[in-house]
C-alpha cells in the first residue's frame, strides 16, 4: 500500500469540506396533505445557516407558462420563523409575495404556514378530499439567497393516495428531489387517487396520469399520445429530458393547460372528451404542451432568462415562444396520423376567418402585443384593438415558414429557425432578435429586417389566398350567398341580450351601440336573444332596422343600417389543377403527401 501523501490529504479534506458545506446547504419542504377537505395544507420550509442579518423570503407572484401576476400570497396564513433552537424570529411584510425575517446571529431558519390551495383552473394549487396538484409557484416559499441550492420535498397524504411529478423520486415514498427552486418551480406535484400510464417513444420514457372521472377513454389518449411523442424529430434532433408526465384532469369546468420543464398538466371539463370536436381539442391542447417542452422551457426569450419571479419578465419575442407553438401543434398531429388533412385545414380556416373578423389586427403588432401580454384583456376592446401572442404568433410563424420555404426552394422551413435556436440557445442562455434575424439570415442568405419590419414590428397584414396558393390552396366560401350584418355579438349566457362585443367600424358602433347594452326590440316588436340572429336575417344588405337597446339603463332608439358578409364557414380548399411545385410546397410544409384526388376532395385516410 502506498503511503498517503499530504497532497491527498488535502485535498480528500477540501473535498470532505465542500461536500458537507453543499449538503448543509439544502432547503428542505414538507408538506401535510392529510386534511384537505377544506382545501388547505401546511407548509414547512427549512432553510439552511446563514449569516446575514436578515433573510429575504419569497412566493412568486406569478407562476412559468401564464404571464400574469396572480395573488399568490393571498392564499399564506398564520405564517411563523424559528431559529435553529425552535425559537421565534421577528419578521415582516416588505412586498406582496416577500418576508423579511430579522436574525440576530448566524442561525438556519424554519418558516411554517397554513396554505389554502383552491385554485384549479390558474394550475397553480388545488387540494381537495381527492388529489392536490401543486405548482411550487403557488405552495413553496424560497430565499433569493438559497435559490440554487438542492431541494428535498417530502408530503404526508392518505393511504390510497400515489404521487407523480417530473422531478427524481426521493428515497422514500412521496417525496421527490431537485437540484435547485428553478427546477421545483417548474415540476409540479400531482398526488391523489389517480390512474397511471407508461409508454416509451423514440427512446424515451412517459408517463400517463389521469385524476378525475370523465368520458375519456385512457388507452385512445395514451396511444395518441404516443404517437405525437415520437414525432419530436420533425422539428428538433435531441431530448431535453429522458422521462416526460403527462397530467390530466378531468375536472368539474376548469379547462386550460401549462407547460413545465418535463411534464404539463391539461384539463378539460370530465364530459369533454368523447366528440370528435372536443378530443381534437384535447389532443391539440397536448401537441401544443409538448412543443413547449423545448419551445420555452428548453430555450426562450432574453428577456426570460433567468426567470424574475418578483416581477414581469419583458420581451418582444412571446410571439414565437407561444403563437410559434400553436403553429406547430397540429402539424405534428397531422404528422403522427393522429389529425387528417381534412381536420387540419378546417382548423386553420377557422383561424383566418376570426383573424379576418379581427378589427383589432391593424392596431397592434406581434411586437407590441408581446411587450403588453403581462397587462393583456379580453373582450371587446382586445377585439378591437389589440391581437394576442398567439393567433396572431401564428400567422406571424406561418407567413416566416412560408418566406423560407419559398427564398430557399424547399430547403429550409420555420422548423430550421428552432431547431436551431435549440442548438444555440439552451437555458441558461436566451435568444434575441438580432440572433433570431442572425439565424434566418443564415439560412436564406438574405436580411429579413425588412420582413421583420412590416411583419412583426407593424401589424400584419396577411393575403392569405396569396399565402396559400404556394402550397396550391385557396380560402373560400362553399357558393356565394351572403347574409345580414351589424356587428354584433350577444352574450353566450343563454337567453342573455346584452352586447358582448360590437366590432369597430361596423353598422352597430356607426350607431353608437357599445358593448354592455341591451338589446329590447327590432322595429317595435320584442326580440330573444335565441332569435336575434333570425330577426335580422329577415332583412337585407342597405336596409335601416331601428333596434330599441337599454344603455346605461335607459331606453335608447338607434338606427343600424345593415351591411353584406358571406354566408357560411369559410373552407380552405385546393386549387384547380395544383402544380407540382405546389403539391411539393405543402409536402415540404406539412411534411404529407398531396391530400386531395383530382376533383380536389379530401382522399379518404
Amino acid at each position: 500500500m502506498k503511503p498517503t501523501s499530504l497532497a491527498f490529504l488535502v485535498s480528500s479534506t477540501l473535498f470532505t469540506s465542500l461536500y458537507t458545506l453543499h449538503a448543509q446547504a439544502e432547503v428542505n419542504y414538507h408538506i401535510d396533505l392529510t386534511q384537505g377537505q377544506h382545501h388547505l395544507a401546511k407548509v414547512e420550509a427549512s432553510f439552511p445557516k446563514t449569516q446575514a442579518k436578515q433573510l429575504v423570503v419569497n412566493l412568486p407572484v406569478w407562476r412559468t407558462g401564464r404571464y400574469e401576476v396572480l395573488p399568490t400570497a393571498d392564499g399564506i396564513r398564520q405564517f411563523t420563523a424559528t431559529d435553529n433552537q425552535g425559537k421565534p424570529l421577528s419578521w415582516q411584510r416588505s412586498a406582496s409575495g416577500e418576508w423579511l425575517i430579522d436574525l440576530d446571529t448566524p442561525t438556519s431558519v424554519t418558516v411554517n404556514y397554513t396554505l389554502h390551495a383552491n385554485e384549479l383552473g390558474d394550475r397553480l394549487r388545488h387540494i381537495d378530499h381527492s388529489h392536490a396538484y401543486l405548482d411550487a409557484s403557488g405552495v413553496f416559499m424560497y430565499s433569493p439567497s438559497f435559490r440554487d441550492e438542492s431541494i428535498k420535498v417530502s408530503m404526508a397524504v392518505p393511504d390510497d393516495w400515489t404521487s407523480h411529478s417530473g422531478m427524481t423520486p426521493g428515497s422514500k415514498p412521496h417525496s421527490f428531489i431537485a437540484s435547485n427552486y428553478d427546477i421545483l418551480v417548474d415540476s409540479p406535484i400531482e398526488t391523489g387517487i389517480n390512474s397511471h400510464y407508461q409508454f416509451t417513444a423514440d427512446g424515451r420514457d412517459y408517463e400517463v396520469v389521469f385524476w378525475g372521472e370523465g368520458n375519456y377513454d385512457a388507452e385512445q389518449v395514451v396511444t395518441d399520445l404516443t404517437k405525437i411523442s415520437g414525432q419530436a424529430n420533425a422539428i428538433w434532433d435531441d431530448y431535453p429530458f429522458e422521462r416526460y408526465v403527462y397530467m390530466i384532469h378531468a375536472t368539474s369546468g376548469a379547462r386550460g393547460a401549462t407547460e413545465h420543464l418535463n411534464s404539463t398538466v391539461i384539463q378539460l371539463p370530465r364530459f369533454m372528451f368523447r366528440e370528435r370536436k372536443d378530443y381534437l381539442r384535447f389532443i391539440s391542447t397536448a401537441s401544443h404542451e409538448f412543443i413547449h417542452t423545448w419551445n420555452v422551457k428548453a430555450y426562450r426569450p432574453q428577456g426570460l432568462v433567468p426567470y424574475e419571479y418578483q416581477s414581469e419578465n419583458m420581451t418582444s419575442l412571446f410571439w414565437i415562444a407561444e403563437g410559434s407553438t400553436s403553429y406547430f401543434q397540429n402539424q405534428l398531429l397531422l404528422r403522427a396520423g393522429v389529425m387528417t388533412p381534412e381536420e387540419f385545414f378546417e382548423d386553420l380556416a377557422k383561424r383566418v376567418d376570426r383573424n379576418l373578423a379581427k378589427p383589432g389586427r391593424y392596431n397592434q403588432s406581434v411586437a407590441e402585443a408581446s411587450l403588453n401580454q403581462w397587462v393583456s384583456t379580453g373582450g371587446d376592446y382586445a377585439i378591437n384593438h389589440s391581437v394576442n401572442i398567439y393567433s396572431e404568433g401564428y400567422f406571424a410563424s406561418m407567413s416566416l415558414d412560408f418566406s423560407l420555404l419559398d427564398k430557399t426552394e424547399l430547403a429550409h422551413s420555420y422548423r430550421d429557425v428552432h431547431r436551431k435556436l435549440y442548438q444555440d440557445f439552451k437555458i441558461p442562455k436566451g435568444y434575441t432578435v438580432a440572433d433570431v434575424k442572425q439565424i434566418l439570415h443564415d439560412l436564406a442568405g438574405q436580411s429579413y429586417d425588412d420582413w421583420w419590419q412590416h411583419n412583426v414590428d407593424s401589424p400584419l397584414a396577411l393575403d392569405f389566398n396569396e399565402l396559400l396558393n404556394f402550397a396550391g390552396l385557396k380560402a373560400g366560401y362553399k357558393d356565394d350567398k351572403q347574409t345580414v350584418d351589424s356587428g354584433i355579438s350577444l352574450s353566450t349566457k343563454h337567453g342573455d341580450l346584452t352586447i358582448a362585443h360590437v366590432r369597430r367600424d361596423s353598422p352597430a358602433w356607426q350607431a353608437g351601440i357599445a358593448a354592455g347594452d341591451e338589446v329590447v326590440a327590432v322595429n317595435g316588436l320584442k326580440v330573444t336573444a335565441s332569435g336575434f340572429t333570425k330577426r335580422l336575417e329577415d332583412f337585407k344588405a342597405g336596409d335601416e332596422v331601428s333596434l330599441m337597446i337599454f344603455k346605461d339603463d335607459r331606453l335608447m332608439q338607434k338606427t343600424v343600417k345593415l351591411t353584406a358578409k358571406p354566408k357560411g364557414k369559410l373552407k380552405i380548399q385546393a386549387v384547380k389543377k395544383p402544380s407540382k411545385q405546389q403539391k411539393q410546397f405543402l409536402k415540404a410544409w406539412l411534411g404529407i403527401d398531396w391530400p386531395f384526388d383530382t376533383q380536389g376532395k379530401y382522399l379518404k385516410p
